[in-house]
């Protein structure tokens, strides 16, 4: 039996790496433009790093990770999530004492068992965001903007942000007593999931995907009435902001996120053409985070985007090279040292070379120089090789000119 991938894996074929690598890109160059530094983590942590942070009543953590006993006896966990493993590494390298304010961003794939579905899989790759230092709202509205750049990059229509604040540790307090009144009328209505969240954590029933609880929760007490002073302050001036760069944004107070650390601001950024599941990014501000996994009390704020539902909601322009793509034709065994001198040579001034290595027939070399979209062949043979000169064939126009081999250079440079 042949092997084959495994439930909710899939490779990445050649002929898809050339958008991932786009998207990468687009990520490295916006990222760095607005001053973050990548950061790389372990694709393993401990598992307490994330039963602590994400919270022990999360799908994730309760049904979703792929965690086992190590050797030595301890529990390890493949990253369901990257915002935990970055605080963990800012913690243990004191990076706040480098700088007060440490702007961070990071890609990699993370590992969830979930029921795989279009833009969903049990590997998927995120980018995303995280910035240290500031409870400020011009960092809120910094990190929005950058996601926002990123997805104009990519030219990435039809896509809206959600914006809503879960206010601060005392608004959380006051709104979940308020809450747990207004649902527990209803408590033998609510799904098993739910009745147990209202005794462990009540904000996450407002993120239920069951229609019958979103009817329910549609007449809840909304999170505004119990913001304090300063969440409100907080949370309107990160609007006034948003809008002061042109980036629209529609208020939805039964956005709170998934996981349990977030506070104040959180966001999403959501796709018309992904249908139900269209969230493409999702976002916060976490500030009691870093102190809860041992650090000294730093606000903090990122997000997080799917990479897989960003390339399903966005079709990219091919990317050309800066310079001319070469394929070169040897049609003699004894031309093959001079060939790959030639293509070295080459390659080393940023020329991309398609070489055949099969020995075919100057036709056949010609069709595979087509195939790979090949816009000038570089052809070499035994009275070429004698001559030190080469021909080159426009194969686009269809025209050939013949070049001395030691002006190639200046030749496919100028």
């Amino acid at each position: 039996m042949a092997y084959r991938t495994i439930k909710g894996t899939h490779d990445i074929l050649p002929d898809e790496t050339r958008r991932w690598q786009q998207l990468e890109n687009v990520v490295h160059s916006v990222a760095g433009h607005y001053g973050y530094n990548e950061i790389r983590t372990p694709i393993f942590e401990d598992t307490g790093l994330f039963s602590k942070s994400v919270g022990e009543d999360t799908d994730i953590v309760s049904k979703e990770m792929y965690s086992w006993e190590d050797r030595s006896g301890g529990r390890l966990t493949l990253r369901p999530e990257l915002t935990a493993p970055v605080v963990r590494s800012y913690i243990q390298h004191n990076l706040g004492a480098r700088s007060p304010l440490q702007k961070l961003y990071y890609i990699g794939p993370l590992f969830r068992r979930e029921r795989p579905q279009k833009g969903r899989q049990r590997q998927f790759h995120q980018f995303g965001v995280e910035a240290f230092g500031s409870e400020h709202p011009e960092q809120d509205a910094e990190v929005i903007a950058l996601a926002h750049h990123i997805f104009e990059e990519l030219g990435i229509l039809n896509i809206s942000l959600k914006l809503n604040s879960i206010g601060s540790g005392d608004c959380r307090k006051n709104y979940r007593s308020a809450l747990v009144k207004f649902l527990t009328p209803y408590k033998d209505d609510l799904s098993e999931t739910s009745q147990r969240r209202l005794e462990t954590n009540p904000l996450r029933i407002l993120d239920t995907k069951i229609p019958h609880e979103q009817d329910i929760i549609q007449n809840a007490p909304s999170i505004a009435d119990s913001w304090t002073d300063e969440d409100k302050n907080h949370f309107e001036s990160v609007q006034s902001m948003l809008s002061g760069l042109n980036i629209p944004y529609e208020l939805d107070e039964n956005l709170v996120r998934g996981l349990d650390y977030y506070t104040r601001t959180t966001f999403e950024f959501v796709s018309e053409n992904l249908g139900a599941q269209d969230a493409i990014c999702g976002g916060g501000r976490y500030d009691n985070l870093v102190e809860m996994l041992g650090g000294k009390p730093t606000p903090a704020i990122g997000f997080a985007a799917g990479m897989e539902r960003i390339l399903l909601s966005t079709v990219m322009t091919e990317q050309t090279d800066e310079h001319e793509s070469i394929y070169l034709i040897n049609i003699e065994e004894t031309a093959s040292i001079k060939a790959l001198q030639m293509a070295k040579e080459l390659r080393s001034k940023g020329i991309t070379v398609y070489m055949d290595t099969k020995r075919r027939s100057l036709k056949a070399q010609l069709r595979d120089a087509n195939r790979v979209g090949a816009r000038k062949a570089v052809i070499l043979g035994e009275d070429e090789l004698k001559n030190n000169r080469v021909q080159v064939k426009d194969l686009l126009k269809k025209e050939q000119e013949e070049v001395a081999m030691d002006k190639l250079i200046k030749y496919f440079t100028v």
